[in-house]
């Protein structure tokens, strides 16, 4: 089984930083694509970054210059540092990768979700 657990949400004031960690757990045979995702209330969940395991980076034109997305292959981590956030950086976001593993072969996994508030 693999399981991917998020960590470094929380709340924030505008202008803040934070940054979030996933890690991937489990019978892993490679990572392709890691990277974060956000969804707020009411909304499609959409994509915040990616990165590659040749470390090639995508953004959402909202995140970019502010939010950089980076990954440790050994440690089967993915983070995402994020500067001068707004209020309306406000929601839940998700770590996604595509991993293969030894029992299920190549799937799309999710973590739980972690609650980023950013108010005064």
């Amino acid at each position: 089984q693999v399981q991917l657990v998020e960590s470094g949400g929380g709340l924030v004031q505008p202008g803040g930083s934070l940054r979030l960690s996933c890690a991937a757990s489990g019978s892993i045979l490679r990572i392709n694509t890691m990277g974060w995702y956000r969804q707020a209330p009411g909304k499609q969940r959409e994509l915040v970054a990616t990165i590659t395991r040749g470390g090639s980076t995508n953004y959402a034109d909202s995140v970019k210059d502010r939010f950089t997305v980076s990954a440790d292959n050994a440690k089967n981590t993915v983070y995402l540092q994020m500067n001068s956030l707004k209020p309306e950086d406000t929601t839940v976001y998700y770590c996604n990768a595509d991993i293969s593993s030894s029992i299920y072969g190549l799937r799309k996994y999710w973590g739980q979700g972690t609650q980023v508030t950013v108010s005064s």
